[in-house]
């Protein structure tokens, strides 16, 4: 594949822009680190995820928040519930919608987070792959699930133990909420607006929505196999 580039745009009433360019790199799928030095909010000893895989003596920092610190900084004084024209360019397609800076930021943090080498974090790095700008509840869950299951496939193919019936992904899921936590107390001792905290706010509240959906049976996309 070839390099994967989201260019994500916001467009303010006041003529003001904002603009973040992602790259994913084509072998590893990760996010591609900017050469600034990350904030000290952005080490790994601080705020410390409980679920934190890594070894503290060979990083120092915590990979996601030394890739959304740059983001963080952007919007550290900007309101959640600015409006704004967001547009996401990549090299499949171009989106936009009339929404509110937190729906954008969500979208933007989806990919960076699934896609910094946060162990915890490594179940959604292939929809990230595939990224789906402002998608709405359902679509999540529907990605989610069938991501999913496509990794067990993949396991059973190479012979390991698989999960097709999804008594595991609660797990995986309550590793993710745990992360989407670590994150937002770290941006909360360096943002003094809502925008960036609310998008990690949106992420984590889609997350214990696909756990309670699995707790149920997946009900709700059943009626779509009829």
């Amino acid at each position: 594949m070839t390099e994967t580039t989201f260019n994500y745009c916001f467009d303010f009433p006041d003529n003001s822009k904002k603009r973040f360019l992602i790259n994913l790199d084509p072998e590893t799928f990760e996010y591609k680190a900017s050469d600034n030095t990350p904030p000290d909010w952005a080490l790994l000893g601080v705020a410390r995820c409980e679920c934190c895989q890594l070894d503290i003596a060979t990083h120092d920092y915590c990979p996601i928040s030394a890739n959304i610190a740059d983001l963080v900084f952007a919007f550290k004084d900007t309101a959640s519930h600015k409006s704004c024209l967001v547009s996401c360019i990549s090299t499949a397609r171009t989106c936009s919608k009339e929404t509110t800076v937190q729906e954008g930021l969500a979208s933007i943090m989806g990919i960076i987070m699934a896609t910094s080498g946060c162990p915890s974090m490594s179940i959604l790095k292939p929809m990230a792959c595939f990224h789906l700008p402002f998608a709405t509840v359902e679509e999540a869950m529907y990605r989610s699930v069938s991501a999913y299951l496509l990794r067990q496939y993949f396991s059973h193919q190479d012979g390991e133990n698989c999960d097709f019936f999804m008594h595991r992904i609660q797990d995986h899921y309550s590793e993710v909420q745990q992360v989407n936590e670590g994150i937002l107390k770290r941006i909360n001792m360096t943002s003094e607006m809502d925008a960036d905290k609310n998008a990690i706010v949106t992420l984590n509240a889609l997350a214990q929505i696909l756990v309670m959906e699995v707790d149920e049976d997946l009900d709700s996309l059943k009626n779509l196999f009829v």
